[in-house]
């Protein structure tokens, strides 16, 4: 794996995407998923609002990237995560 740039942000979010995918893997056989319609204007499952939340994720931290130079992504990161768990909880 020399041929990539694995620093500790990136190891540390490709095992919590791992994780993810893990426990969701996980619960869809204990628990299976119903539609649900939340605070998205759609109906989804429990792997819809992931896959959402994760690309909406990225997105907060490309814009973020393009609106300060300043701050820390670490506040993108926080602000992601955030997100992330408001939108499985009640997207």
């Amino acid at each position: 794996m020399g041929w990539m740039a694995w620093t500790l942000p990136t190891a540390i979010f490709c095992s919590a995407v791992f994780a993810m995918l893990a426990l969701m893997a996980v619960l869809e056989k204990v628990y299976p998923t119903v539609l649900r319609k939340g605070l998205l204007p759609i109906e989804t499952t429990r792997g819809d609002r992931l896959f959402i939340g994760l690309l909406t994720s990225g997105f907060i931290h490309l814009f973020w990237l393009a609106a300060t130079e300043e701050l820390s992504l670490v506040w993108a990161s926080a602000i992601s995560a955030l997100w992330l768990a408001t939108l499985l909880r009640w997207g």
